[in-house]
């Protein structure tokens, strides 16, 4: 069987999200014994496919530069269309042209559409291969997470206008997922609670579970030792990313001083690329550090003394928390944070949606190793058990069974 993805990055390094996710998906169809393909954008400055370890999973390796669309084109469609801003995102003739090439040079079984951006390329799908079997991979139910947005950006008046931009994308990705869920053969959700959100778009539609998963064996020894202090607080995450912004301003202005006052040694560390103009704001405090860009997130889980994940906005499920877990951190999450995972509340995980009760648990965790150590240990054995990719990749092999394609092999 001959497979083509298309995809919105680079699944190498596997540094974001998306990216781990693929980089998964394509290690262990490889290992069962499937033809792989791979067309997708690049960055600026990227290295050649062909010296990535992509090489010896793809057969074909295809990349197009990513040209992102300016601020005047993406108002324009605002006010004049009524296309949501994500599938117009990655619309770009020179990808539309390879992909075209592509599709008359090979023959496919499958075609994997990752993330509802890519969907904007399925009239082209239809067109050029209509006898290809089409699988939609949801990183998230789209319009519930700019409906998430939308309620917490609206109690803020100075956050108005963001309020106004996801209330109107909401609703216009409404249409545009279901659609997409009702052209392609096959939809794939990353968690129940993504599946029962889109199964509200597409009642008549099965919705297939394929669980974010990582290697959980490539953190158990950090690359470098890091000393961040007796009372680390980690955060990690694309950080011009709304949510992801959004959490760690609403931790440092609301917990971050009360945690502070029992604990007056504790430390901030937000690491991720991207800082947004916002974090400028909290940059100056001597109890937060932004490191930006960094090669390895690693050994800053193993230094950590606390993974935090106070996200107050989201859908899909977050691979960060799977890094932690993996490294055995402890970990301290609102229940959007932890959404889609397994976590139960004293176990794997503390759960707090209050700044009170948040900044309590952290408190109680940094005075307490014992229980901190408990934490980690119980996190890392439900991250081996039910999010390595050697458990996951069985979910997605019976996709393939139900869309009528024998199993190979789980390798």
């Amino acid at each position: 069987m001959r497979i083509l993805f298309l995809t919105s990055q680079v699944p190498y390094p596997p540094y974001s999200g998306g990216a781990l996710r693929v980089y998964g998906l394509l290690n262990g169809l490889h290992k069962a014994g499937y033809q792989l393909d791979l067309l997708t954008f690049s960055e600026p400055n990227a290295p050649p496919l062909e010296q990535t370890p992509l090489a010896a999973l793809c057969n074909c390796l295809c990349s197009v530069p990513y040209v992102p669309r300016s601020a005047r084109q993406r108002l324009r469609d605002l006010l004049l269309t009524p296309h949501a801003d994500l599938a117009r995102r990655f619309d770009s003739p020179a990808f539309a042209t390879a992909l075209r090439e592509q599709l008359g040079a090979v023959r496919y079984d499958v075609i994997h559409i990752q993330s509802l951006e890519m969907a904007t390329y399925l009239p082209i799908l239809r067109a050029a291969a209509p006898q290809t079997r089409l699988i939609y991979d949801a990183y998230n139910a789209e319009y519930a997470l700019q409906r998430s947005i939308y309620s917490v950006d609206r109690r803020q008046l100075s956050r108005l206008p963001q309020a106004l931009y996801s209330f109107i994308q909401w609703r216009r990705l409404l249409r545009f997922e279901r659609a997409v869920c009702r052209e392609v053969d096959t939809v794939i959700a990353v968690s129940e609670a993504d599946a029962a959100a889109l199964r509200k778009l597409v009642p008549e539609k099965p919705i297939e579970v394929v669980p974010n998963g990582i290697f959980t064996a490539d953190y158990a020894q950090p690359s470098a030792q890091l000393n961040l202090g007796d009372a680390a607080l980690l955060f990690t995450g694309t950080m011009n990313y709304r949510p992801n912004v959004d959490a760690v301003l609403w931790f440092v202005d609301h917990v971050l001083d009360r945690v502070r006052q029992a604990v007056p040694t504790v430390r901030l560390f937000i690491v991720g690329n991207k800082p947004h103009a916002r974090l400028e704001t909290i940059r100056q405090r001597p109890d937060v550090e932004i490191t930006g860009f960094v090669q390895d997130v690693a050994p800053f889980l193993h230094a950590a003394t606390i993974y935090i994940a106070p996200l107050r906005m989201g859908s899909g499920t977050r691979l960060k928390l799977l890094q932690a877990m993996a490294v055995g951190c402890p970990i301290v999450s609102t229940s959007i944070g932890a959404q889609g995972l397994a976590l139960q509340n004293g176990r794997e995980a503390i759960i707090a949606d209050d700044a009170l009760s948040f900044a309590q648990a952290i408190i109680g965790l940094l005075k307490d190793p014992a229980r901190r150590a408990a934490l980690g240990a119980a996190a890392r054995q439900l991250a081996q058990a039910r999010y390595d990719w050697s458990a996951i990749l069985p979910c997605l092999l019976r996709v393939y069974e139900r869309l009528g394609f024998e199993r190979i092999s789980t390798g």
